[in-house]
């Protein structure tokens, strides 16, 4: 079924790129969501940086609250885990008002695909995660101004073949960096590695509206391939830019 690419759904289809502030995200509909250094500049320097954004945008995805979110990042780079405990984590099961559905986190910008569970939510979230990631950038790196070039950019996933062409543009983005040409799918800063082995997040991380799709990892690893959603050209004039 996904051996042949067909990208006519994406030409067709007219996308409009909103910002927080007008988009009205709406209950159990999917929207690609993207941000960007101001001026092109990095907003990931390393990997402490990486987690910081990571860990904010598995677990603000409900609006349980989280205190001193150092002491867990320091549990992940001795340990291998946030090691949250299983209250916390089943709050934020249980109020969750957003699912992440795949991401990319490239040195300049990023990309999330998200379910918005409640009507206008999606703006909440990427509101606490851009805004704890920005102060945090900033006093880390002895910084002052805006991190992002304004406020997220949104676009509505329609249609299913638009789905999951846009999982593949995500989880193909790492091409673009020096030395990830042809080994993007290993790139530990996206979910790609989630869809093809163990889902490292569990719960945190729903991959099954895309992964139900195809009859084993391998099926969907051939999809990768063989969609051109990346290398169409689709990221400058109809998924990314503004």
């Amino acid at each position: 079924m996904f051996s042949t690419v067909m990208l006519d759904c994406f030409l067709s289809l007219t996308y409009t790129e909103t910002t927080m502030r007008t988009t009205n995200f709406a209950p159990n509909e999917y929207y690609h969501l993207c941000g960007r250094g101001t001026l092109g500049e990095d907003i990931f320097l390393d990997d402490h940086d990486r987690i910081r954004f990571l860990f904010l945008m598995l677990h603000f995805q409900s609006p349980t609250p989280i205190n001193n979110v150092g002491w867990y990042l320091g549990r992940y780079f001795k340990n291998g885990s946030f090691q949250l405990n299983e209250d916390t984590l089943q709050k934020i099961r249980d109020t969750r008002y957003i699912e992440l559905t795949s991401f990319c986190l490239m040195p300049n910008h990023f990309h999330l695909l998200i379910r918005n569970l409640e009507d206008g939510i999606a703006s909440v979230y990427m509101h606490r995660v851009l805004t704890a990631y920005s102060k945090y950038f900033n006093a880390r790196h002895k910084k002052i101004g805006h991190v992002f070039q304004g406020p997220f950019t949104s676009v509505h996933v329609k249609k299913n073949d638009q789905l999951l062409h846009l999982s593949a543009y995500i989880h193909k983005n790492p091409k673009d960096l020096p030395g990830w040409k042809d080994t993007y799918y290993k790139y530990k800063w996206s979910s790609c590695p989630d869809f093809l082995g163990t889902n490292r997040w569990g719960d945190f991380l729903k991959t099954s509206i895309v992964s139900k799709q195809f009859d084993s990892q391998s099926g969907y690893r051939k999809f990768l391939e063989t969609s051109t959603a990346k290398e169409y050209g689709l990221e400058n004039s109809l998924i990314l830019e503004p």
